[in-house]
């Protein structure tokens, strides 16, 4: 992710900005990026002001046990789904007790893929302090590495975007 780091990093300053003027937590329902999304977070010095926990449900079995998502849905929908991260976006901002919350479950790379849903398919989802739940899909480029990076800076500017939506 080095070439895309400074970008990262003022993503994830100007969200902590945001987050404290707005007096609230967020926290993180990562699959694809593995944890890098509450890593690129946690770079920032002050942080803990704002960020508290985040959750690496990469198995479905995760996603179940920790985030709420049902087996039903996983197994209908499949892990990288609209109404998949949408429950992990919910779950994980009711089990942090935080008032915004970012998902994400995607394909890095470089296998994994199919014509429905190619490498670089990432679904994102957004979750806010009254239940509301914005989600999105991006079909990203590169490898593995470039997939996660790119996902982790979008994860960051959806969180910041929402934050002044829902409360700033």
């Amino acid at each position: 992710m080095s070439h895309y780091d400074p970008l990262i990093d003022v993503a994830a300053a100007r969200l902590g900005n945001a987050l404290q003027r707005a007096g609230w937590k967020a926290t993180t329902a990562e699959s694809c990026t593995g944890g890098g999304i509450a890593e690129a977070i946690t770079r920032i010095s002050g942080s803990s002001g704002w960020f508290e926990t985040g959750f690496i449900t990469y198995a479905n079995t995760s996603k179940e046990r920790w985030l709420g998502v049902s087996a039903d849905t996983l197994q209908e929908h499949g892990a990288v789904s609209e109404p998949v991260v949408r429950a992990m976006a919910s779950g994980v901002r009711e089990a942090a007790g935080a008032q915004i919350a970012v998902a994400v479950s995607g394909i890095a790379g470089p296998d994994g893929g199919s014509t429905d849903k190619p490498v670089g398919t990432v679904w994102f989802a957004w979750a806010g302090p009254d239940g509301q739940v914005i989600s999105e899909c991006r079909r990203l480029q590169g490898d593995r590495r470039a997939v996660r990076a790119q996902t982790v800076l979008r994860a960051l500017e959806g969180l910041l975007a929402q934050t002044r939506e829902w409360g700033v």
